[in-house]
């Protein structure tokens, strides 16, 4: 047999690949179990009142004892919960949810909060039969409907942390601004479920902001948000197409959050953002933190960024005759080509780099 490149022989790189799908296979089932224990309530119930028979947790979240049973024996042999006696009759052990693991599994506010991502693989996974004729046609796959279980929330505690706290004071001519008088006015231009509007609402007591968003259920839950977060006196929500050019409201700041690689048109949708600047307004843009041009091995942020770019962020864009198939792999010098398409005379990478995200402001 022959060798690869790095010396090691095809069996062995075979048998690498079987191990690696082995353990992939293990590891999209047991997200599968937390999309389970996330929608049913019952990392939160084990977090607000302790540990529990598989009885006790049933009774605690209407469910039926013997599934209980076996998810609590499934996520103990995973460890991801702590177990008293093993030796002890099934219905008599107690498991405990360490709390270690309550950011992480049971606190959607939490930097740490990860349970989302058992949601996002089965919406993720409803749709592949028809996107693989999508493969085929080069059309788009239907659009992931909001029910059963909604849209997961996953930027929501990166929102509430840090947007108002950390990333938007650390841009000073941005942060001026939404502190001076008169009060500026924000527009989140594909907002989702409203926490990045929340968040800079909470941030600068000052501003109003407005979000748009296409989705009708997305801009529902977000108005249901403001209301809980006390704020839809300075926070409202609109079902608008970002790249409409009948925009005639001006902001003093424009923010568009890791959505802008899904949009079909994002050369209209930057032409419109621009449209709604008032003089001396910013335009404000996080995006995927990928690579500076493509590079194989790559970085596992960019792994999973690609993956998510197959199955959703691409699909969701085919759509359009005209689009432009960006991809969640978008590249600065890509967004700086559309900056200059729409009229913008420069893009400045801001100094803002987080694990996932790379902060852009675009210079009308």
């Amino acid at each position: 047999m022959g060798t690869t490149g790095d010396n090691r022989s095809r069996p062995d790189r075979t048998r690498e690949l079987a191990d690696r799908l082995f353990k992939d296979s293990g590891a999209a089932l047991e997200l599968y179990t937390i999309y389970l224990g996330e929608r049913l309530g019952l990392y939160r119930a084990l977090a607000e009142h302790g540990p529990a028979t598989s009885s006790e947790l049933a009774e605690r979240t209407g469910t039926a004892e013997r599934y209980v049973r076996e998810w609590l024996e499934h996520h103990a042999a995973s460890e991801l919960l702590e177990v008293d006696d093993t030796k002890a009759e099934p219905g008599l052990r107690r498991y405990r949810l360490p709390p270690e693991y309550v950011p992480v599994l049971a606190d959607p506010d939490d930097l740490s909060y990860e349970a989302y991502k058992g949601v996002e693989i089965a919406r993720a996974a409803r749709r592949l039969p028809q996107l693989v004729e999508a493969f085929r046609t080069g059309g788009a796959p239907p659009p992931q409907v909001w029910e059963p279980e909604g849209r997961a929330e996953f930027n929501r505690p990166q929102f509430v942390n840090l947007l108002g706290k950390q990333w938007l004071p650390a841009i000073p001519d941005v942060d001026r601004r939404l502190r001076a008088e008169p009060p500026a006015r924000v527009a989140d231009v594909a907002c989702g479920t409203g926490w990045a509007a929340i968040a800079i609402a909470q941030a600068y007591p000052r501003v109003t902001v407005h979000g748009f968003d296409l989705d009708e259920d997305a801009i529902a839950a977000a108005r249901g948000h403001a209301e809980e977060t006390g704020l839809a006196d300075r926070v409202s929500f609109s079902v608008v197409d970002a790249a409409d050019p009948a925009q005639t409201a001006r902001y003093d700041l424009v923010t568009i959050f890791e959505a802008l690689h899904d949009m079909s048109r994002p050369v209209e949708a930057l032409r419109s953002a621009r449209q709604m600047l008032a003089e001396g307004g910013t335009l404000l843009i996080a995006d995927e933190n990928v690579e500076e041009e493509f590079t194989v091995p790559t970085t596992e942020v960019e792994r999973q960024v690609y993956s998510w770019s197959v199955l959703s962020c691409l699909p969701d864009a085919m759509g359009d005759p005209q689009t432009a198939a960006t991809g969640a792999v978008m590249r600065p010098s890509t967004l700086r080509r559309y900056a200059i398409e729409a009229g913008f005379r420069d893009l400045q990478v801001l100094p803002l780099r987080t694990d996932f995200w790379r902060f852009y402001q675009l210079l009308p």
